[in-house]
C-alpha cells in the first residue's frame, strides 16, 4: 500500500528526516512512536502528501501503486482527495456546519453525485452511533463525537489509507479507548490502512506493527 525508500527532510540546516524507508502493507495498521522532535508528524505529513520531501536519484514514495514523488500539484491534490483520509489530535471540524455537512465536504471537493456522498455520510454516521447528531453544530457535539464526525470526514471518499496523527491526545481516557477500538472496527469492515503517529502507549502496542522513530530515523519496526 505505501512503499517509501529514502526519504529525507530538511528545514534549513535541520535534517528532519534521514533516509527514511518503510513498506506498509494493504489493510495494516501501523503506529509511529517516538519522542518529541523525532520526526514522526513530518514523516506522517510526507507520507500523507501534506508535506513535500527533498527528492534526490533513490528518494520513492509509492502510495497505492502510484508514484507521488513525480506528481505536480494538481494530480496530486486530486490523488490525495480520493485515495487518503486524515484524522487529527484537534478535530478541525468547520463550526459554521453541521455534523453532516462537515462530513459531506470531501465528498462534494471530489465532485461526487451529492445524492451518493449524502447517502454515505448519513450511513457512517450512523455507522459511529452519531444518526442522531447530524445536524448538530461542532460546539453542541462532546469531545468524543467531535472526533468521531471527523473519523466519518476522513471515509467519506473510501480512502485507501487513513493517516492519524495524535488521534487520541485530546480525549479523555474513556473516549480514547472508544476510538482506538473503533480503528481496528473500521479496518475489519471497511478494510483501510491505518498509520497513526501516537504517544499513547496502549495504542501503539494494539497496532498490527510499531515503528520507533529516533532522530529521524526508524529505529526499530
Amino acid at each position: 500500500m505505501i512503499k517509501a525508500e529514502n526519504i529525507n527532510k530538511y528545514y534549513g540546516d535541520l535534517h528532519v528526516l534521514k533516509n527514511v524507508s518503510v513498506d506498509i502493507k494493504e489493510g495494516e495498521i501501523v503506529s509511529v512512536v517516538g519522542k518529541s522532535g523525532a520526526g514522526k508528524t513530518t514523516l506522517l505529513q510526507i507520507l500523507g502528501t501534506l508535506d513535500v520531501l527533498d527528492k534526490s536519484k533513490d528518494t520513492s514514495l509509492i502510495i497505492n501503486g502510484e508514484k507521488i514523488d513525480g506528481l505536480g500539484d494538481k494530480a496530486l491534490s486530486k490523488f490525495r482527495n480520493k485515495n487518503i483520509g486524515f484524522i487529527f489530535q484537534f478535530h478541525q471540524l468547520l463550526p459554521e456546519f453541521t455534523a453532516f455537512e462537515n462530513v459531506c465536504i470531501p465528498g462534494y471537493i471530489a465532485r461526487n453525485k451529492d445524492i451518493d456522498v449524502q447517502k454515505r455520510a448519513k450511513e457512517l454516521l450512523e455507522f459511529l452511533n452519531l444518526g442522531h447528531r447530524l445536524n448538530h453544530k461542532p460546539n453542541e457535539l462532546s469531545g468524543g463525537e467531535q472526533q468521531r464526525v471527523s473519523v466519518a470526514r476522513a471515509l467519506i471518499n473510501n480512502p485507501s489509507v487513513v493517516f492519524a496523527d495524535e488521534p487520541s491526545g485530546n480525549l479523555d481516557s474513556q473516549h480514547a479507548d472508544e476510538l482506538h477500538k473503533l480503528f481496528f472496527q473500521l479496518r475489519d469492515e471497511f478494510g483501510q490502512t491505518f498509520v497513526i503517529v501516537t504517544h499513547n502507549k496502549e495504542l501503539a502496542d494494539m497496532a498490527d506493527r510499531k515503528l520507533v522513530m529516533q532522530d529521524g530515523k526508524i529505529i526499530s519496526q
